[in-house]
């Protein structure tokens, strides 16, 4: 997430924006799914951009072709590794369950799926998975109309064994802190469940332009001019009971490589499906011939 003063000793959930109910197509007060799926693909050197793009669009040509309803959304990094990140979020693991069994029930989806992961798999190093829960008690603030956000920053937070409790009594700390300080930050929060180490802490927020993480910086020097001595005591204390490390990165949502509801697009054509470029050739050899 956003940098963040030394006072705070680098707990970064400062936020704009929030993105987290990446599978949703209500606009408005969109929900955070309960359930976070989050598939990273390493790309080999030289493997990435156009030559992955036309790879994922085999995928979400597939997914359009059956008209499937879970939708998802294609972040490729910008720091870290290069790496395309896949949010799919369900309303709970029986509706993740729900999906893959239609899946499998599509023959027609289903090998569609199989020869798109075999073509996509020559452009990849490595592949993971991790499966997370939504936690409503350390998120603030944790909804918003999505289809205009841009960027996605995340934290990772590493949790000491048996030290959940001074973790979430530091994230609780800091909402208290927005909320005093009026600021505009939002974020959410998931647990991880499985494809990690137990005690990982997944917090997204979303910002519309990298202009967003300027704005941030405002609302730490909000948060900053209300500490007390014994905010900053407090904070430090628990920063270093409760955590192993931190892991902040940033990642840009990829059009080519999401699959999103017609909601989205109609809300915002140019980004979710722009228009082709016209080759320089076929555009004179059109214009030769609208002449005739």
């Amino acid at each position: 997430m956003k940098g963040i003063s030394p006072v705070l000793v680098g707990l970064s959930l400062a936020a704009v924006c929030t993105l987290a109910a990446v599978a949703q197509d209500q606009m408005g007060a969109t929900p955070v799914p309960k359930v976070l799926q989050v598939a990273r693909e390493f790309t080999k050197p030289g493997k990435g951009g156009a030559a992955h793009d036309r790879s994922e669009s085999a995928f979400v040509q597939a997914m359009t072709r059956a008209k499937s309803p879970t939708h998802y959304i294609g972040f490729n990094a910008l720091t870290g590794k290069n790496r395309a990140v896949f949010m799919t979020g369900f309303d709970s693991f029986a509706a993740w369950e729900k999906d893959n069994d239609s899946v499998a029930k599509n023959a027609t989806l289903a090998a569609d799926l199989d020869r798109a992961y075999a073509a996509d798999g020559e452009l990849l190093e490595d592949v993971d998975t991790a499966v997370f829960a939504y936690d409503e008690d350390l998120s603030y603030r944790a909804s918003g109309d999505l289809s205009h956000v841009r960027y996605l920053e995340t934290s990772t937070f590493h949790v000491k064994p048996g030290h959940g409790k001074e973790f979430s009594e530091l994230v609780k700390l800091y909402i208290d802190l927005n909320k005093k300080a009026g600021t505009n930050a939002t974020w959410a929060t998931f647990e991880l469940q499985y494809g990690g180490n137990a005690g990982t802490y997944l917090m997204l927020s979303g910002d519309k332009s990298l202009a967003d993480i300027d704005a941030g910086f405002g609302d730490m020097k909000k948060i900053d001019a209300i500490l007390t001595d014994e905010d900053k005591t407090k904070l430090r204390t628990l920063r270093a009971d409760s955590l192993e490390n931190e892991v902040d990165q940033l990642l840009a949502i990829n059009p080519k490589q999401s699959y999103v509801g017609e909601e989205w697009i109609k809300s915002n054509p140019e980004f979710w499906k722009p228009k082709a470029a016209v080759a320089p050739a076929a555009k004179m050899a059109a214009e030769k011939k609208a002449e005739k």
